[in-house]
């Protein structure tokens, strides 16, 4: 628990670094290109390949391509959409997704889950109600492609994590997620990367080499190793706790403007869709 308490810490200003400092002034690819070789770095002077089947270390590799490779496209690419609050707001979908996830896997079917989910699209129609836009409801989707990435990410580590053994120095292998993601990353970049809007401050590479070798480097190994110490239900209570935390740093910090009535407005609304998910889910599991 203290892992994830101390990542979300950490990742609360992720947000708004992002916002203020890369969105639309530096490419999407190569900034997602960046923080996942910095993080690479971090752990391949550890990285111990005979720790490792072969078969586990490309499962490895497959958590970190989905986890923080594709998910870091999506995410980068939704700013360029929405402000950094909205961005914010609707992450706060991804516990809904372990949760269908895990409908899939047991194979059954929970209305409840379907009907949240509307609710939360509501929510984000209230936010917006009189200014919805092409790019507001393309970065609601993009949102949702990042969320469900992650999603889909700490449910296979956790998955993974319990097959191997409990005495395994972790630091040891970490690096083939690392690797995963940059295998996403840097093809990204060279097939669809703007070379032209590199970096051009000290400020954009050091915002990035904190995002690169913190944010990414160390909150990911911390947030997946707190992520199996837990049960699913503190874990999903985990992955909305950044919510108020990047907000608080946003509107705070760097002194943003919004509409915080109908910003509140649409919260509820969607805290109230996982609030009758999580009641469910106590009531039956």
């Amino acid at each position: 628990m203290g892992y994830l308490v101390g990542v979300t810490g950490l990742w609360a200003f992720s947000f708004s670094l992002i916002g203020a400092y890369l969105a639309g002034q530096v490419d999407s690819y190569f900034a997602v290109l960046v923080r996942v070789t910095l993080a690479a770095l971090v752990f391949l002077p550890f990285l111990r390949p005979a720790r490792l089947t072969g078969g586990k270390r490309l499962a490895l590799m497959a958590v970190g391509a989905l986890q923080l490779g594709v998910m870091y496209l999506f995410f980068y690419s939704s700013f360029l959409l929405l402000s950094v609050p909205e961005v914010l707001l609707f992450t706060i979908l991804t516990p809904l997704y372990i949760a269908l996830l895990d409908d899939a896997l047991f194979k059954r079917f929970t209305p409840l889950y379907l009907l949240t989910a509307l609710m939360a699209v509501a929510g984000a129609a209230v936010i917006r109600y009189d200014g919805i836009s092409r790019d507001f409801w393309l970065g609601f989707a993009v949102v949702q492609g990042a969320n469900l990435c992650f999603a889909l990410g700490q449910v296979g580590y956790r998955r993974l994590a319990v097959s191997l053994p409990e005495n395994l120095a972790w630091h040891s292998v970490f690096g083939w997620f690392f690797l995963g993601a940059l295998a996403v990353a840097l093809p990204a970049f060279v097939l669809l990367g703007d070379a032209s809007a590199l970096p051009r401050t000290s400020t954009q590479w050091l915002v990035l080499g904190w995002l690169g070798l913190a944010a990414s480097g160390g909150g990911y190994f911390l947030w997946n190793r707190g992520a199996v110490r837990v049960n699913a239900g503190v874990l999903a209570i985990m992955n909305n706790a950044l919510v108020p935390a990047g907000l608080v740093v946003n509107l705070l910090l760097w002194n943003r403007e919004a509409e915080l009535d109908r910003l509140a407005l649409g919260g509820a609304i969607i805290a109230a869709s996982l609030w009758l998910n999580q009641r469910y889910y106590r009531r039956h599991w």
